[in-house]
């Protein structure tokens, strides 16, 4: 049946992980021969086993809490079909994510990234109080993306594999356009209204924002009648859907036949299938939705190796082996030549580095975490701090171990659930509910926290103006 598949391929998950002992324990040795262990010390063998056995007792913890909270989610494939990929010469991504927090993931080489090291929590990733599925961001080739596809429709049944539908909706400046177009309004004169409407992204505006809360706008509708009637036409067509695309990187694995649980949709002249549930849908009726995420710049660095090769057979390199500290490399960020440097090519962000001058992987990752709208206000404050131009000030002690390598500086939403559990007394699930209400902007929810956040202050000798200012 449906719920007996994945149980066993949740008992399977385990039982691989299991096996993967050895390649975890590795791992561990490598990190432990690189600490500075006195002659009286252990070998780094001896050592790498205690840490091991610690780490993985917290890793079955982990793999029960995934067996038992990932609802009919699994892991099983997404091992498979990256380890495919990686043994098939098909560049894989370390990870990106929530997925990067997981000891399991990384022992399975899902991710290749230490959630030790760089301080990422589990309970960002999966949690008791968390209902919604977590799942893997995951970066192939762009050339090769298709082939790991490919290999998923054989492996688990063409019949049971199809990517996913995404609809397209008339926003308030495309609606605007298109009324216009069938009322045989001139082009222009659409358009120039249309331009009147503020865009943004992240908080998109509707028809009657625009015409409450932008002047020009208002004004330009209520000054001429056409106008006044492409509006009232334009009104009820708002938010309709108006095309139908495919996902970038959804694909849909069903434990049978995909017609037993969504509708299919074949777009004219092709010949792949795709669900017409969007990925929203698809996940509220139960099935698993994985991203395939194709990155050029993979593409970039694995033809790089070859023609490098091509020059020099005797060239060896692994780029998990690259140093992360190497001086030349930072004076080339330094100086903002980054130009084909994923996320790092655009002017603003090579301005940016300018400015910042990083020195080290850590101001790496914190400008690549700000360089986005709402944190941006903050880069000012960061570079500063880092420049020497601003001192370093933590509103109370207990935040200090959590935001000293960033300056102070609250950048990431790990460091807004450790200070939620370290200062609020969260749970570090209840910090995760936190992080996602404040992530989603909900005002209700936020409130509700802030309430929760200053009791637990209190509770541990923070005084209310100073947990209110946190």
């Amino acid at each position: 049946t449906y719920q007996s598949i994945f149980f066993r391929a949740k008992v399977a998950m385990l039982i691989l992980a299991g096996l993967n002992v050895w390649l975890f324990h590795s791992r561990v040795e490598r990190r432990v021969a690189d600490w500075d262990l006195t002659p009286s010390t252990p070998s780094a063998a001896r050592v790498a086993a205690i840490v091991s056995l610690v780490l993985w007792a917290g890793i079955v913890v982990a793999g029960r809490m995934i067996a038992y909270n990932w609802f009919d989610c699994d892991i099983q494939p997404q091992a498979d079909f990256i380890n495919w990929a990686k043994g098939n010469d098909i560049p894989v991504g370390p990870g990106r994510g929530s997925g990067a927090g997981s000891l399991v993931a990384y022992s399975l080489r899902i991710t290749d990234l230490d959630p030790l090291q760089y301080g990422l929590l589990f309970e960002r990733f999966l949690n008791p109080e968390r209902v919604s599925m977590p799942d893997f961001d995951i970066d192939f080739c762009q050339d090769n993306r298709d082939r790991v596809i490919d290999y998923v429709k054989r492996k688990y049944g063409h019949d049971a594999v199809s990517q996913i539908a995404t609809f397209g909706t008339l926003g308030a400046k495309a609606v605007v356009r298109d009324a216009g177009r069938v009322l045989d309004l001139p082009y222009t004169k659409c358009d120039q209204l249309s331009k009147l409407i503020p865009h943004n992204p992240t908080d998109p505006w509707t028809l009657e924002r625009a015409l409450a809360q932008e002047p020009a706008f208002a004004d330009a509708v209520a000054a001429d009648e056409e106008n006044q009637e492409l509006i009232a036409l334009a009104k009820p067509l708002e938010g309709l859907t108006r095309s139908v695309g495919m996902h970038a990187g959804g694909v849909l694995i069903a434990p049978g036949k995909l017609t037993d649980f969504t509708p299919l949709y074949c777009a004219q002249g092709t010949e792949g299938v795709i669900s017409q549930y969007d990925k929203d849908d698809v996940e509220a009726i139960g099935l698993v939705k994985f991203d395939f995420l194709g990155l050029t710049t993979l593409t970039i660095i694995d033809l790089t190796l070859k023609y490098v090769r091509q020059l020099d057979p005797s060239f060896a390199l692994e780029l998990d082996r690259l140093p992360l500290d190497d001086a030349a490399t930072y004076e080339i960020f330094k100086r903002g030549e980054t130009t084909a440097i994923f996320q790092f090519e655009s002017r603003g962000m090579r301005e940016l580095l300018k400015r910042a001058k990083p020195d080290r992987l850590e101001d790496l990752i914190a400008l690549n975490a700000l360089y986005r709208p709402g944190p941006m206000d903050l880069i000012p404050e960061y570079v500063d701090r880092k420049q020497g131009r601003q001192k370093v000030e933590y509103v109370h002690r207990s935040i200090e171990p959590i935001l000293s390598e960033t300056y102070g500086v609250m950048v990431y939403q790990e460091q807004v659930m450790r200070i939620a559990q370290e200062t609020g007394g969260y749970s570090l699930g209840a910090a995760d509910l936190l992080r996602r209400a404040m992530s989603k902007k909900k005002p209700e929810e936020m409130a509700r926290h802030r309430s929760i956040f200053v009791d637990g202050a209190a509770a541990k000798g923070v005084d209310a103006r100073t947990a209110a200012e946190l």
